[in-house]
Parts: structure tokens; sequence; C-alpha cells
């Protein structure tokens, strides 16, 4: 591909472009193998509400739900089997990728279900059994980074597998991911794992932000707050790759570093803008920054790959604006720890009702199968 495309700029800054969804129809029609020749796609990342609008819609799973009806599979069972088959075979498409980049990129995702969001053990069961069901190199399971969370990701990377965290909202709780990866590290050397193998992202999420705090501003609907819109999920983002910045500095990081690790790269997610007034790339080009992953919905990622405008760097200078925007919200008396608390535990409760589709859409599939 000529350099001259906006996703080409947008690699060339050091940011990998994931598309941030998955069906068996793009897998099978090659529409995921275009993405990575035309749009510089280097990764996938699924989750439960993915899975259930892939499930509800097309013929591509009719086969398989009609095999496993006749096999007398439950629900659970079913939709294990037919999401891990997806990433299987979305990773084998990604392997390329792995393979050339060592490692950092050709990833695919899969979450372990929601409402084990707050249960430990039963989080780094399922992660197990993700992973060893997968059975691929450059799958990543993803576990919410809630505080029972941080336990599964360090239980999780020190058994030497590669973990997508999920759904941090919150500075504090992004330094206490990523203590909780260089814990796991630590064990998984400990263990005798080779550390190279092992890799992680820190999915921070932003548009959820701006929603939630310009709803707040609109309540106030003073010239400040007005001022104030669609500024604090880029800002909130800013200040968390200036944590990642810090905390892989330091000594204990290096160490490990030193020994093979990976660092925790920043994966900007929920990057699809919400207001219809905002530039729809705006959380692609002003989030450019090396060593960050962007995971796009396909809108998204046609708009950028279309007039996206990539100006290199606009990350790390911006740490002094940020701290600014942050404290002039806190000055017009919106609590940041209160929104990043309530955007966590809605972003629980969204993935639960969408895993419960899943599950309504599978048990009817497989009921109209027998």
């Amino acid at each position: 591909m000529s350099n001259e495309t906006p996703t080409a700029a947008l690699s060339a800054a050091g940011v990998s472009i994931w598309l941030d969804d998955l069906s068996r129809e793009r897998i099978n029609s090659g529409g995921l193998q275009q993405l990575i020749a035309e749009r510089n796609v280097v990764g996938v990342t699924t989750n439960p509400t993915i899975f259930a609008t892939a499930l509800a819609k097309g013929e591509a799973y009719d086969a398989q739900v009609a095999e496993l009806a006749a096999a007398g599979k439950t629900v659970t069972e079913a939709v294990f089997e037919i999401t891990t088959d997806d990433v299987a075979a979305a990773s084998d498409i990604f392997r390329p990728v792995y393979d050339a980049t060592g490692g950092q990129d050709g990833r695919v995702s899969i979450e372990v279900e929601p409402g084990l969001a707050h249960d430990a053990a039963g989080t780094i069961q399922q992660a197990q059994e993700l992973w060893a069901k997968v059975n691929r190199a450059n799958a990543m399971i993803k576990i919410p980074a809630t505080v029972e969370g941080l336990e599964a990701i360090t239980a999780t990377i020190g058994a030497g597998i590669s973990v997508n965290v999920t759904l941090i909202f919150s500075l504090s709780r992004h330094r206490e991911v990523i203590n909780a990866y260089l814990t796991g590290l630590e064990q998984a050397k400990a263990a005798g794992h080779d550390l190279s193998t092992i890799h992680s992202v820190a999915s921070f999420f932003v548009s959820r932000v701006d929603t939630e705090i310009d709803k707040r501003l609109d309540a106030i609907s003073t010239d400040d707050a007005t001022a104030l819109k669609s500024k604090a999920g880029i800002a909130n983002a800013r200040l968390a790759y200036q944590v990642y910045e810090q905390e892989f500095s330091s000594e204990r990081a290096k160490v490990l570093i030193a020994a093979g690790a990976n660092k925790q790269r920043p994966l900007w997610a929920s990057t699809g803008v919400k207001d219809p007034s905002l530039p729809d790339t705006l959380y692609v080009t002003e989030l450019a920054v090396g060593e960050t992953v962007n995971t796009m919905p396909e809108k998204t990622l046609e708009a950028t790959f279309d007039h996206g405008v990539i100006t290199g760097d606009n990350v790390t200078g911006g740490y002094n604006a940020a701290n600014n925007t942050l404290d002039a919200l806190a000055a017009l008396g919106i609590s940041y720890d209160e929104v990043t608390a309530l955007l966590e535990k809605e972003g629980v409760e969204k993935f639960i009702v969408s895993w419960n589709e899943l599950l309504d859409t599978v048990a009817a599939a497989l009921e109209a199968a027998k």
C-alpha cells in the first residue's frame, strides 16, 4: 500500500489499528483479509455485544447451530463453541501479522463472560478454558478492570496467557492494572515462562467519558461548562498515556523488560463518536501517538481511511492542558471519581445485557434447529 492513505499514516505514527468487530460472515467472505490488505488493520477485538449482533443476522452460523443442537449441547456450551471457533479462525487469518510484528499485533481478543466481572476465581478459570480452546498464540483473553479483575489479570499473566484488560476509565485504576500486569510478569518469570511471549494491552475507554460528562455539563449550562464539552475523554486518555510512560520507566518495569517482557500498551477503546456534532475521527486523530492501539468500529475505520488527518504525536505535549481540563471540571462540581465508577458499573451491566441477548439468540436458534 502507498503511504499516502490516512490509515497508513496512522500506522507509521506507531498506532496499531484493530477492528472492533468480528463475525463469521466477515471471516468467510474474505472481508477481514481485505481490511488487513487495504486498511492497515492488524488486530480484532470482540465483546458480547459484537457476538450478539453477528449471531442475530445472516446464515453463517446455521450449519454449526444445527450440529450443536443435534449433539444436545446446552446454550452456554454452544456459545462457547461458536465464539471460540470465530476467534480461532480470525487468529489464523492474522497469524502472518503476528509473526511479522514479533507478537505485538495480529491479535484477536475474546472476553470472559461479563457475569464473572466480580468473580476473580471464575474469571481465572474461564480465561484458561478460553485460551486452551482457541489454542492460538495470537489470541488474547479480555478481562475487565474491576477490583476483582485485577487479581485475575495477575494470575492469568502469571500463567503465561496474553490479556486484553478492558473497561478502564480512571487513571488510578489504570495504575492498578499496570501493577497487576507487572506482578503477573514477576510470577510468570518465577514459574519459568518466556516473558517475551506474554503480551497485554490496557483498554482505556474514551467516548463514554465524554457522553457522561457532557450530560452533566449540559445540566450546568453555563459558558464555562459549554466550553468544556467533549474535552474530558481525550484529556483523560492523554493522562493515561502519561501514566503508561511513568510506570514503564520505573526500575521494576525495566528489570522485567531486560528479562524479555513487553510493555502493556494503552489501547484506545470506545473511539466511535457518539455526538454527531463532533468530527467522526476525533478519537483517532487526537490520540495518535506511538506504542498505542486504537480499536475502531468499522464506521470509524472507514471515516479515518477516507478523511482522517494524521499529524503525528497529539498526546505527549498535552499533559498540562489535560490536567487543566480535569481541574476545570472539578471546579464545576463534576466528580471524576463518581463518573468513572459509574461508567465501570454501567460497562459491566451493558455487557451482561448483551451476553443475555447472545444466550437468547443461541437458545432460539438451537430450538429452531431441533
